[in-house]
């Protein structure tokens, strides 16, 4: 009987050493000292305590991933924003452009009009030169009488550019010119007109 008393105090005493030290790392883990839950939840789930619930690793294996492919999406926007703006200053050159085509198109029309009304009174003052000519071509071999006629009939500017033709045509030709003669078979007060004109109006 004494050895087995003895025997059941020993292991009472086991016992309460293996309770005090579980309830020892209990408390340490619970104050944070120590991490002995995790071992002993097999044992503890035994006995009926619970262990604490395992915290889930938060950190996804693809985080590097996405942050690089966030990077690159916002690298690709402002990369879109900076080609929207050049496409945005690239129209407005072109309305630049379109509209100083516009103008270099009309001043290339308003050009090619003052051209043509030019060649247009260069040909109508070089067909009006040719009248003359012919003109005073024709009175010269006309009798004189005749011609004065003719010259009594026309405007005062047009006897005066026939007579300055005569004249340039009897110097070319090395003639005395009739433009005297004609003015005194003219009336006088006519033939004083037209020499007041001639005197007025430079010889070419």
């Amino acid at each position: 009987m004494a050895v087995r008393s003895a025997f059941l105090r020993i292991l009472l005493m086991l016992l309460l050493v293996i309770a005090l030290a579980g309830g020892g790392a209990l408390l340490l883990d619970y104050l944070g000292f120590i991490d002995v839950k995790d071992q002993a939840a097999p044992v503890l789930e035994l006995v009926g305590i619970d262990t604490r619930t395992q915290v889930e690793d938060t950190a996804e294996p693809l985080l590097l991933e996405r942050e690089r492919v966030k990077k690159q999406e916002e690298a690709i926007d402002r990369r879109l924003d900076e080609l929207e703006e050049r496409e945005a200053a690239l129209d407005e050159r072109e309305d630049e452009l379109l509209q100083l085509r516009q103008k270099l198109e009309e001043r290339e029309a308003s050009l090619a009009e003052r051209e043509k009304s030019f060649n247009e009174r260069v040909k109508q003052y070089d067909n009006k030169r040719a009248n003359i000519v012919q003109n005073a071509q024709y009175l010269g071999g006309m009798p004189p009488e005749n011609a004065v006629e003719i010259m009594n009939n026309m405007a005062v500017q047009d006897v005066v550019a026939v007579l300055r033709e005569s004249e340039r045509l009897a110097r070319e030709a090395g003639e005395q010119s009739v433009v005297a003669f004609w003015l005194s078979l003219m009336k006088p007060d006519r033939a004083a007109q037209i020499q007041r004109r001639m005197a007025e109006t430079p010889q070419r």
